[in-house]
């Protein structure tokens, strides 16, 4: 069931606790759901989310959140000749973005005019909470105001298979795992699969860029987006402090 966000609540002022023992992270909230545990913890002024013991992200960057979203939109003011995708809200651009996380990803998509309906799938009702009255809030806060708003709390590999029918979008942007090849469940590794690929080029419109985040390269799940029939694939590096560089992979569905 979706949620449209129009309207927020007064967000409460977050006030830091003190730190945990050792000056670890201090865990703000742990919950079981269906699919795991997940947990919000405080490091220092950042904010990390968790998944089954599994880092996920946190609010210190945001670099490569918002790049899945900036590059999605530069994929598609590309392809503005005829037969080229277009948006369906007086020239503007749809987009669905998988995995509400910390926020960055809405935050940079809200913050771009050209992105005229924008949609957000997340399982997580943690996550959602913490966005929505929780200390997150502090982030998102605007975004989920903006009228351009949706969040639809939903499993996204269900959403993309089975959801809102017919419904498609100009542009998908995933952020749910570590990368096609590290995810958070093991269910999650049917939106990698060939029938999982078929699925997002079925909800693009003719011309749509699916846009993937991933911790690192990964030069099978190219292949892999242009076995499903994608074309113009490639993978946009982001830079980081030490390591391989994140990654997002783009791919368009063709006219």
């Amino acid at each position: 069931m979706s949620h449209p966000a129009h309207a927020m609540p007064d967000r409460p002022v977050h006030v830091p606790g003190p730190p945990a023992p050792g000056g670890g992270p201090r865990v703000l909230d742990r919950r079981e759901g269906p699919y795991g545990e997940v947990v919000l913890r405080e490091r220092g002024e950042h904010f990390e989310i968790i998944a089954n013991g599994c880092f996920l992200m946190d609010t210190s960057d945001g670099r490569s959140e918002r790049l899945l979203v900036d590059a999605a939109l530069t994929e598609l003011a590309g392809s503005a000749e005829p037969g080229g995708a277009t948006g369906a809200h007086g020239g503007s651009h749809s987009v669905l973005i998988g995995g509400l996380g910390v926020g960055f990803s809405l935050v940079r998509a809200v913050e771009e005019s050209r992105w005229g309906r924008i949609t957000v799938v997340e399982r997580e009702a943690a996550v959602i909470d913490w966005h929505r009255s929780g200390p997150l809030s502090a982030v998102s806060g605007a975004a989920l105001a903006d009228p351009r708003t949706e969040i639809v709390a939903a499993d996204l590999v269900a959403y993309v298979r089975e959801g809102a029918g017919p419904r498609t979008f100009d542009a998908l942007c995933l952020d749910i795992d570590n990368g096609p090849e590290w995810t958070v469940t093991e269910d999650n590794g049917g939106l990698y699969s060939p029938a999982g690929l078929a699925a997002c080029r079925g909800r693009l419109t003719p011309g749509g860029v699916l846009a993937v985040w991933s911790a690192q390269p990964s030069a099978a799940f190219e292949e892999a987006l242009r076995n499903a029939g994608f074309t113009g694939v490639r993978t946009e590096e982001i830079p980081v402090v030490r390591g391989v560089p994140d990654v997002v992979h783009l791919a368009r569905k063709g006219a």
